[in-house]
């Protein structure tokens, strides 16, 4: 009886321990001393990135129309590609995810070479929001993505902390330096 016992036990701690990636989220607000349409003017335009202090040169396919494509190059020489799947000019709004990224570096793990992306993350989509608050701005970014590694145990350079100290560099940096903008 004591067999049969163990059994379930050991495989229920197995699948505890053994798991792919969980979806992360991560969303940012700021608000901004400056009208939404000030602030709407500075990023409405889907391949104008210039705002988001990584990003070196937007390349753009199709302007803000669904299914356009930008390819941001980055300031390190990364590239990511990104394809739009909504834009709301009277919302002030779009959603977006990323289509393709180069690779930073390679690494060893587990015994395979594995590439690591520009950005540590996989199944990126996100959304961008522009709301009016009486004279001030609430700017409001939300991404839902995975890390990049999607086997267990991934190394550190592609796992949820990293992945999530990625994506929060970046909206922290982009909505800083869109504040810093909008309120001149």
């Amino acid at each position: 009886m004591k067999k049969y016992l163990a059994l379930p036990l050991f495989l229920f701690s197995a699948f505890a321990y053994a798991h792919g990636p969980v979806r992360q989220d991560t969303d940012e607000t700021i608000t901004i001393n400056a009208p939404a349409e000030k602030v709407w003017g500075i990023i409405q335009n889907y391949g104008d990135m210039s705002w988001l202090p990584p990003v070196k040169s937007t390349e753009v396919k199709s302007g803000n129309e669904k299914g356009a494509t930008r390819v941001l190059t980055l300031k390190d020489g990364g590239t990511i590609t990104e394809e739009l799947k909504k834009y709301d000019a009277a919302k002030m709004s779009y959603s977006y995810k990323i289509t393709d990224m180069s690779t930073a570096k390679t690494i060893t793990h587990a015994g395979a070479e594995e590439k690591v992306p520009v950005v540590p993350v996989g199944n990126y989509s996100a959304t961008i929001t522009v709301e009016a608050q009486g004279a001030a701005t609430a700017v409001h970014w939300k991404a839902g993505y995975y890390r990049a590694y999607t086997n267990n145990n991934p190394p550190e350079e592609m796992n949820e902390a990293t992945a999530n100290a990625a994506i929060k560099g970046i909206f922290t940096s982009g909505l800083n330096n869109l504040k810093a903008l909008a309120e001149k």
